[in-house]
């Protein structure tokens, strides 16, 4: 009846009589492992896992596995792909460290820190305005094709910045501080939306510190707008609005699009407080600014070129309160606008449209709005997505053993690989 029989050993073993009680368990221990409270183990994909043919999971599966049994996936069953190799966990390093946690820290860091000293030297003024019309081009490339395919080539321009600016002398290296700024907050964005917050907090760091020593209180603000970001994709509400209380306790200095991006992200951090009044008094603050955004900086951007940007945070903060209704109606105004250049976007939005229909006791309308999010993420690679996903099935558990039920286990069974 099993085809997998380790796995099901190993699930026994663990004292779980079934698949179901096996899901749980292992999103439990996936959520404390990935620090992520919304991950989850579905029991459609616990029984594929079981079957003769359980594929291989997904990395956050894959480490969500070892934390309940100890044990990676090709010691659970699982056939690696060819040419797969995993470092031994818990080779040392000659000095005690964890090779394997050093590697992981290395790839991600090795774009922001280049070690020694660099000689001073003439750096044409003009690589600034070419930075900033490729950034222009990566914001594009980053709606249309999600953030794997983005994230080494910015990351690699990141460090070429970084080594200009240690190079630059004059007004050059100031106008490239701030560039690099705008650089590094892209790639801390890229990490984030591949569902990578190590990586995101890592870079958004290096964001923080370049915005520090370009002297620009813009850029120190919009560097705390970003790690709100990371803390709101933590579930930490009130670390959210530390952040943006920070970032205007002088708001006089501020430019509108600062403001905008505070007051917005504010407005996440006390939806996830569930304060509905602190979320719609932000938003409209923001609403007020927003047609003062009026500025040529080259950063931070979003607040004025996305149709509806504010309806969408209001939305957002909506669907986390558990509003069905009321973001279910944003959210039809929102993809009625949504250009066709911003696929990834659109995707995100069709997820939470999904999630809101089923808040409204609607699952035919989720399953529709979950299939094509299904074919965006499939095709962008967006775990930001995936797990928007992921929790429309637990807004969906009612309706399992009905038509819409396994409509929608058939339509994200692909996300798993295994469709």
């Amino acid at each position: 009846m099993y085809g997998n029989h380790a796995l099901r050993s190993a699930r026994l073993r663990r004292g779980w009589r079934s698949g179901e009680a096996a899901s749980r368990g292992v999103s439990a221990a996936g959520r404390e492992a990935l620090d992520d409270p919304h991950f989850e183990v579905s029991p459609r994909t616990w029984r594929r896992w079981e079957s003769a043919r359980p594929g291989w999971p997904r990395e956050d599966y894959a480490t969500a596995l070892h934390a309940a049994f100890g044990r990676w996936p090709e010691d659970l069953g699982f056939v690696p792909p060819e040419g797969w190799a995993r470092a031994e966990p818990g080779v040392k390093d000659e000095d005690g460290s964890d090779e394997v946690n050093r590697r992981a820290f290395v790839s991600v860091a090795a774009a922001a820190l280049t070690v020694g000293p660099t000689p001073a030297k003439h750096v044409d003024p003009a690589l600034i305005d070419y930075f900033e019309q490729q950034l222009a081009g990566h914001y594009r490339a980053d709606m249309l094709l999600g953030p794997h395919d983005l994230i080494g080539t910015v990351s690699a321009q990141y460090e070429l910045i970084d080594r200009l600016v240690r190079s630059a002398v004059g007004e050059t290296r100031p106008g490239l501080l701030r560039v690099g700024v705008a650089y590094a907050a892209l790639v801390g964005w890229l990490y984030q939306d591949a569902g990578d917050l190590a990586g995101a907090t890592f870079w958004r760091g290096v964001t923080q510190e370049v915005a520090m020593r370009s002297r620009d209180p813009q850029l120190i603000g919009y560097s705390l707008v970003n790690q709100a970001q990371v803390r709101t994709d933590l579930g930490d509400g009130a670390g959210v609005v530390d952040l943006c209380e920070a970032t205007l306790e002088d708001s006089r200095k501020l430019t509108a699009k600062v403001k905008v991006l505070a007051l917005q992200q504010n407005a996440h951090g006390a939806s996830l407080m569930g304060d509905r009044t602190a979320v719609d008094g932000l938003i409209d603050q923001a609403a007020k600014l927003l047609p003062h955004v009026d500025d040529e900086l080259s950063w931070g951007n979003a607040c004025r070129r996305t149709p509806g940007y504010l309806e969408i945070q209001r939305a957002t903060c909506y669907g986390r309160l558990g509003l069905g209704r009321e973001a279910g109606a944003l959210w039809d105004q929102v993809l009625a606008d949504v250009p066709a250049t911003a696929r990834r976007d659109r995707g995100v939005y069709l997820a939470r449209r999904a999630r809101a229909a089923a808040t409204e006791r609607d699952p035919d309308r989720a399953v529709v709005a979950a299939r094509e999010a299904t074919r965006i993420a499939l095709d962008t690679g967006s775990l930001r997505m995936r797990r928007e996903l992921t929790a429309l099935e637990g807004a969906m558990r009612p309706w399992r053993g009905s038509a819409a039920g396994r409509d929608l286990a058939d339509v994200l069974g692909p996300l798993d690989g295994r469709g």
